[in-house]
């Protein structure tokens, strides 16, 4: 899996912030991590010099495997907390999406689709 960091010109996209952003998805997305070809993450400070509570804004972008790709945000006081959360929805929205790409039909077998049974003789 991939990881791609864009950071606007407040926040600085360091090699501290890297390896937290990665340590970060990297653990919230240990599961789902082989239908993932990249993850592509913008970090934003919203307000700039004026700040506010949920000034910080983490948007993850998740490349799926043979689906279209999945994208959450969140916002918070601090960027390591929208990293936090927005890892967390990231998680939920792949599991969401790999459940409805059909992973969830192809684990449970049905009696319709089942062939017939021979007669006995």
């Amino acid at each position: 899996m991939q990881i791609q960091l864009n950071s606007d010109n407040r926040i600085v996209a360091s090699p501290a912030l890297l390896a937290r952003v990665q340590a970060d998805l990297e653990q919230e997305l240990k599961h789902v991590a082989s239908a993932i070809t990249r993850v592509e993450v913008h970090l934003n400070d919203v307000n700039g010099p004026r700040g506010g509570e949920d000034d910080k804004r983490c948007l993850l972008e998740a490349r799926i495997k043979g689906s279209q790709p999945v994208a959450v945000e969140s916002r918070a006081p601090t960027i390591e907390q929208a990293i936090t959360a927005a890892a967390g929805q990231l998680h939920r929205a792949i599991k969401t999406t790999l459940g409805k790409s059909g992973g969830a039909e192809k684990r449970h077998a049905s009696i319709r689709h089942s062939p017939p049974e021979e007669p006995e003789t």
